[in-house]
């Protein structure tokens, strides 16, 4: 058979992985795969930098569920792609940074942007490899993009040498796997669902928030039926936004305060309580709050406060459990509860109060005001990139979004100066919108 050389081998495995997206810059060693993906039908898009092109590709991964690829050559510029790689792991995306390296045989003599690389991006990824061989690059290729998609989604890192890359290597030598499968939709077990339910019964003033676990999974279905057959008032995690729609009749985003403050159970639904969510912690929290904690992640049960109920899973699939639990057994939270009440109360001042700063026409514009007229002016679908901590903290009570996946920003990491970069994933993803 013909001779195929590790260029054409990465491009070739990553493309039947589902890898569909790269950005970087090509340099020494890295030309061969930046030609090589784009004649396999890999769409390679040049950035500036490597940071850029790495935030993009982490971008590529959290809005189509499989990783975008960031291509960086060797030494200074794998390591500035470690920036988007850290970004990526930190907010559960798959991505998969590959970087270039001199040749092999001269690994310690000191070679040209000779760096430890696989041990850098170690720190920052779920699975950080070098090929043995350029026979089996396509190997490597494949267990990256099932170690990024599986479990809780994350960041990969390959090595290539450049004598890999140009090697040349008998078709008939080489085995490129096929594609990997879409990760399972683990359940939870039927015991841990069935004490949520009752957990749930119980409570005086209950809350569901809603993460962008829940949109990463593509639960919007499920959690809607979940939260409109239970009557539960619900807020979201900035990038959760439209899981639900905001302008839903259960949302209480305009309350986040109250609600958080006050709630004596809170069902956590692909919501991390981190930094974002303060951690779980008084004053924000109520010091006896129960938490029902949904999460693909074992680990993340518990995490700074312990979980009365964890249901280990893919989201979707135990929300779906819970509204079969539901349909089993109806639990309708009333809508005459003094919780209620002082509810509807505080969205109402607060909406009132938001809406009075949309309004001045006072010059010069206020955050508010500006942000007006993206709301009217922005068609339905429109993605929104927010950008800097004010922009993001307003932007979050003023642009209302109807469906999942259509606002991305700092995220878990709090990532800033990123916004060019992510906004450029979301046009390549979704060419079709604004």
């Amino acid at each position: 058979m013909a001779p195929i050389d590790g260029n054409t081998l990465i491009a070739r495995t990553l493309k039947k992985q589902g890898v569909d997206h790269m950005f970087g810059i090509v340099g020494f060693p890295v030309f061969g795969i930046a030609a090589a993906a784009q004649a396999e039908g890999i769409q390679f898009i040049g950035m500036r930098n490597e940071q850029a092109a790495s935030y993009a590709a982490g971008a590529v991964g959290y809005f189509t569920g499989r990783p975008g690829a960031c291509l960086t050559v060797s030494g200074p510029g794998m390591i500035h792609g470690i920036a988007g790689l850290a970004n990526a792991q930190e907010n559960c995306w798959p991505m998969v940074l590959l970087g270039g390296a001199s040749n092999s045989y001269q690994e310690g003599r000191g070679a040209f942007q000779e760096a430890p690389q696989v041990e850098l991006a170690r720190i920052y990824s779920k699975y950080a490899a070098r090929p043995d061989q350029a026979a089996r690059i396509p190997y490597y290729c494949e267990q990256a993009v099932r170690t990024s998609i599986n479990g809780r989604p994350g960041a990969v890192y390959l090595d290539f040498p450049d004598d890999f890359l140009s090697a040349q290597v008998d078709e008939a030598d080489v085995t490129i796997p096929e594609r990997c499968p879409d990760p399972p939709r683990t359940l939870a077990p039927v015991g841990d669902v069935s004490k949520a339910i009752e957990v749930l019964r119980t409570a005086e003033r209950p809350l569901v928030i809603i993460g962008k676990g829940a949109a990463y999974s593509r639960a919007e279905e499920e959690v809607r039926k979940f939260v409109e057959a239970a009557k539960l008032p619900f807020l979201t995690s900035p990038m959760a936004k439209g899981v639900v729609s905001d302008s839903h009749a259960l949302s209480v985003m305009p309350a986040r305060g109250l609600a958080l403050e006050k709630a004596d159970v809170v069902v956590l639904l692909g919501a991390r309580l981190n930094w974002i969510m303060h951690f779980g912690l008084p004053p924000r929290f109520a010091e006896d709050v129960k938490t029902i904690q949904i999460d693909i992640h074992a680990e993340e049960i518990g995490r700074n406060v312990p979980a009365e109920v964890g249901l280990v899973g893919d989201l979707k699939a135990v929300v779906g459990q819970l509204n079969d639990a539901l349909d089993a057994e109806p639990f309708t939270y009333p809508s005459d509860t003094s919780w209620w009440q002082a509810l509807s109360e505080k969205v109402e001042e607060n909406r009132t109060f938001v809406q009075n700063m949309m309004n001045d026409d006072a010059v010069p514009m206020g955050y508010y005001r500006v942000l007006r007229e993206i709301q009217d002016q922005a068609p339905p679908g429109t993605i929104i990139q927010a950008e800097g901590a004010n922009t993001m903290d307003i932007s979050r009570s003023v642009l209302m979004h109807e469906n999942p996946r259509e606002r991305i920003d700092a995220a878990t990491f709090g990532t800033m100066g990123v916004g060019l970069a992510q906004a450029i994933a979301a046009q390549v993803v979704h060419p079709d919108r604004k």
